[in-house]
């Protein structure tokens, strides 16, 4: 079966992710390359210059159970942060979302988002 959206060389389809609190539901794609040893600043600047943007917690999750072969048993960066110092991760080894300090060397990951057309009534 083809993914519902046209996936660019390298990219992974990951699924859907349903909107919540008035935001759109949206295609997840998984952007491809991965970076390591990087704090949040970094990962989130890494992110962008592929052209995505770092995973949410509930990306992360869809990722985790759609595409966990594509991921490290390691620790990777969301976009999410808990306060001025911290950020919001996933652990795949064991699938934990915990916070860790900002300056944490974690891995990244970048996805893009393909919002659900809605359907001509």
């Amino acid at each position: 079966m083809n993914p519902p959206v046209k996936l660019a060389d390298g990219e992974l389809y990951a699924g859907l992710l349903l909107g919540k609190h008035g935001e759109p539901d949206q295609h997840i794609v998984l952007l491809p390359g991965e970076a390591s040893d990087l704090d949040w600043d970094v990962a989130t600047d890494w992110a962008t210059a592929t052209g995505g943007e770092l995973p949410s917690l509930r990306e992360l999750a869809l990722l985790r159970a759609n595409l966990p072969e594509q991921f490290k048993p390691d620790w990777y960066w969301s976009k999410e942060e808990n306060s001025p110092s911290c950020g919001f991760g996933q652990l795949f080894i064991q699938g934990s979302q915990i916070h860790g300090l900002k300056g944490f060397p974690g891995r990244a990951r970048a996805v893009r988002r393909v919002p659900l057309l809605e359907c001509a009534a």
